[in-house]
């Protein structure tokens, strides 16, 4: 089972330190913890990155306990590892499923939920503004209705990838579903009148960046927003 999870025959394996399997990607501090557990309590177990002889990393499950005499002194130590990368792997998937909008991959309701929760916190804890902004598609379904369902889908696509491009990299931009998006700007500043035009300004940003008309691989031009909001309605 080791050779055929680590790639060492037995020969290679055989007399060398567990600094065989060292993937690199943890630091001395996370192996002296771990050894200072071993000897403090006999054991220690959790998730480990390890490299195959090949080279490649995975993700396992790593136990090892001290084995002791009859005196109580430590004579060796008996390890077994686990490969979990797929299993993480599934539950990535499945959280990324629970949480992102398939179709954008967006931030979906329930984890826009979760972000203004922890935004409000973040508030309670220093000054600080957020804004939060609505915004939806007139006559979506008329695209739909007359372009086909590929259509809708390119369009929602392109205007998350649009407003994605209009915020900084700690915002929320998030679907709802249907042709309602949500934008969250946090962080911002402490004087309500200040936080306004910041928000103002990124909300022109993004009736820029929605005007420019849709085109499809031909160059030719499949949508067009017709954004009506002027940046009085941004107050």
């Amino acid at each position: 089972a080791f050779t055929t999870l680590s790639g060492y025959s037995a020969e290679e394996a055989v007399g060398q330190t567990p600094k065989l399997l060292w993937s690199g990607l943890h630091t001395e501090a996370f192996y002296e913890a771990m050894q200072a557990q071993v000897h403090s309590q006999g054991h220690w177990s959790g998730e480990v990155w390890s490299r195959r002889k090949d080279g490649s990393a995975y993700l396992e499950w790593f136990t090892i306990t001290s084995v002791k005499d009859e005196h109580g002194a430590v004579t060796h130590y008996v390890a077994t590892m686990m490969d979990i990368t797929q299993r993480k792997a599934t539950e990535e998937e499945i959280r990324h499923l629970a949480f992102y909008d398939a179709l954008t991959q967006l931030p979906n309701r329930r984890l826009l939920t979760e972000r203004l929760q922890q935004a409000l916190v973040a508030m309670g804890r220093q000054p600080q503004c957020a804004a939060l902004m609505l915004l939806d598609l007139d006559k979506f379904k008329l695209i739909n209705d007359t372009l086909g369902h590929a259509m809708g889908d390119l369009l929602l696509r392109n205007v998350a990838q649009r407003l994605l491009a209009c915020v900084r990299e700690g915002d929320t931009v998030a679907r709802l579903g249907g042709d309602e998006f949500v934008v969250m700007l946090g962080g911002l500043s402490a004087q309500p009148d200040e936080a306004a035009n910041q928000a103002k300004l990124v909300g022109q940003k993004m009736l820029h960046a929605l005007a420019v008309p849709l085109r499809n691989m031909q160059g030719r031009t499949v949508a067009a927003l017709n954004v009506v909001a002027s940046p009085d309605r941004l107050e």
